[in-house]
């Protein structure tokens, strides 16, 4: 029955976007030009090198993680629906 699914839809839609958003080793494999960069791919550069600077490197990891929130927040209402229709 699908208004019952729709919080497992919701999870799957979350962890489906999660793995497409936070993959690393696929883009890194096909990508020919150094010119292209994924998210994951940029901030694993801002880590390389001598020194590292935390703050640029913590707000590129801000900055990757706020389209997953964004997803969340937007199917957050079908979560606490699928929550509270399992306590009933």
């Amino acid at each position: 029955y699908i208004p019952t699914m729709r919080a497992t839809f919701a999870a799957a839609a979350v962890i489906t976007f999660m793995t497409a958003w936070n993959n690393f080793l696929w883009p890194k494999v096909i990508l020919i030009s150094n010119d292209i960069f994924t998210m994951p791919m940029l901030i694993a550069n801002l880590g390389a090198g001598y020194v590292v600077d935390y703050g640029v490197l913590m707000l590129g990891v801000l900055l990757a993680s706020l389209p997953t929130m964004i997803v969340f927040l937007l199917l957050q209402r079908q979560f606490t629906a699928g929550i509270t229709g399992a306590i009933k």
